[in-house]
């Protein structure tokens, strides 16, 4: 079942919540939608692709975190020692920042097209900003 769809760049993709394992980041990101922006090519991180939320609070907890999110996993960083941010991985990620290593929560992860997810982060690094929009499926 997909809880979301994830329109980035010209491609659509079908999303679940993980809502038993985050279900505290599920809930404030709820309130975000339906959610528009850009994304843009990850510093640190390695293959990803992220949204900077800048220095806002998020109001959630460390839940279900990790700094190595497979292909077509999304992270959720309330902030703290960096930026408030959220993720996508396309390939091989250890999510950090300038101060280093970071663990954000998995909170949504892509359940189709994910052969299409690392040509997004390729045009992303190399074309630039992409639009994307999150909305309930």
């Amino acid at each position: 079942m997909s809880d979301l769809i994830v329109k980035a760049g010209s491609f659509t993709f079908k999303a679940r919540l993980e809502t038993a394992l985050a279900p505290k980041t599920c809930a404030r990101f709820m309130t975000m939608l339906p959610y528009r922006t850009k994304i843009i090519h990850v510093r640190w991180s390695g293959e990803g692709c992220w949204i900077p939320l800048g220095e806002q609070e998020m109001g959630f907890p460390i839940e279900n975190a990790t700094s190595y999110p497979a292909p077509g996993q999304f992270l959720f960083y309330p902030g703290g020692f960096s930026e408030a941010e959220i993720l996508l991985a396309y390939g091989g990620v250890c999510f950090a920042s300038k101060l280093g290593q970071l663990a954000g929560n998995h909170f949504l992860t892509i359940t189709d097209n994910l052969d299409k997810v690392a040509t997004l982060g390729k045009k992303t690094l190399w074309e630039g900003a992409q639009d994307i929009s999150f909305e309930l499926a």
